[in-house]
């Protein structure tokens, strides 16, 4: 029986490492896990809202990490993870994504000669400003096993240099979470609470410091939204920082006086899961949203210069638009208006069956 600590630290971990889990529970005679929460993501009720909602096990471990810089919370997880490393002796850890919490519990696994999986390896975005990837290139780089979502991935890894006998492609496993709780997801209330008509709807997520942090960035993607809010209703679920952070730049009034653009407060997995799974058109600066939305049929809008996610381009259904919002509302509105909908294809292996693959690779 294999030992596996299952580590998570932010809530994007969380629809990753949920399959996994389960699946080790429907194989109890091959695998005992234990899931590690880092407290990377410090907001406990919205912790708890995500693992209720993805059917995943109370923490084992909760580490208490919290809010810091990058350096000091990557530290102060490799200090907390370390003894229980040393105390529960696992076989594996698996380790996900690219958070702070993914880098700093691989470096202490590989200081103590403990085997490390990295789920969703191989993704780059060739951006090296993005904290995240540092964070996938350098834990890929000490992983035993490095287990790719994409054939895309593969090939940047072996780019790198990577064995191809540490590789493994066992698909995204982000749509195990999406496939399982969509039906769940439809049974939600949100659409009704905020009155809101299937398809008639646009979603907005948005919190990447380049884009929130920079005054002259966040006054260009306003613009663009206030444009398109003249279409249609724009439902933004806005994290307390951005929110605080909209304050702090002075965008506060405009965006309370800008048509249709609605500010509501974070959601969780499901209620999420119904709101953007009805919506006509998603703009994001976020990763996963990507390729749930490529899954999904839903035309997606990348507010950012690039992806490490590109798969969802060439066969998906996003677009890279940055942040000029001449394009923004181009795109959008040819979007809006199925001028650019065309033919998509899943991705080979984004079937709901990536965990049980993962599974058989560590055995």
């Amino acid at each position: 029986m294999l030992k596996v600590i299952n580590v998570v630290g932010a809530r994007p971990n969380f629809m990753k490492i949920a399959p996994i889990v389960e699946a080790m529970r429907r194989r109890e005679r091959e695998f005992a896990p234990l899931v590690v929460h880092t407290g990377q993501h410090y907001d406990a009720a919205m912790s708890e809202a995500f693992f209720r909602d993805l059917e995943l096990p109370e923490p084992d471990v909760y580490l208490g990490v919290g809010a810091a810089s990058h350096a000091a919370q990557t530290a102060a997880v490799m200090e907390r993870f370390e003894p229980v490393l040393l105390q529960e002796k696992p076989d594996w850890v698996i380790v996900v994504g690219d958070v702070n919490s993914t880098l700093g519990c691989a470096l202490v696994c590989s200081k103590l000669g403990v085997k490390v999986a990295h789920v969703e390896a191989g993704l780059r975005s060739r951006d090296r400003t993005m904290p995240e990837e540092i964070n996938r290139l350098l834990t890929d780089q000490i992983a035993d096993l490095l287990l790719t979502p994409s054939d895309d991935a593969d090939k940047n890894l072996l780019a790198e240099g990577i064995p191809p006998e540490r590789i493994r492609l066992v698909g995204n496993v982000m749509i195990d979470s999406l496939l399982k709780h969509l039906p769940r997801a439809n049974q939600a209330t949100i659409r009704k609470d905020l009155r809101l008509k299937e398809k008639e709807y646009a979603v907005l997520t948005l919190h990447r410091p380049a884009n929130v942090d920079n005054p002259d960035i966040f006054a260009r993607i306003l613009s663009a939204l206030e444009t398109i809010g003249q279409r249609l209703p724009i439902v933004f679920p806005v994290h307390p920082r951005t929110r605080r952070t909209i304050s702090e730049l002075g965008f506060a009034e405009r965006v309370a006086e800008s048509k249709n653009l609605r500010l509501i407060d974070p959601l969780g997995y499901l209620d999420f899961l119904q709101l953007y799974s009805g919506a006509s058109l998603v703009l994001t600066d976020s990763g996963g949203i990507q390729e749930e939305t490529t899954v999904l049929g839903i035309p997606c809008l990348t507010l950012r210069e690039n992806t490490e996610r590109p798969i969802t381009v060439t066969l998906g259904t996003n677009k890279i638009v940055g942040t000029d919002p001449a394009k923004i509302v181009r795109e959008a509105i040819a979007a809006l208006d199925e001028k650019s909908k065309e033919p998509h294809r899943i991705p080979p292996l984004w079937d709901g069956h990536a965990a049980v693959r993962i599974l058989d690779a560590l055995v």
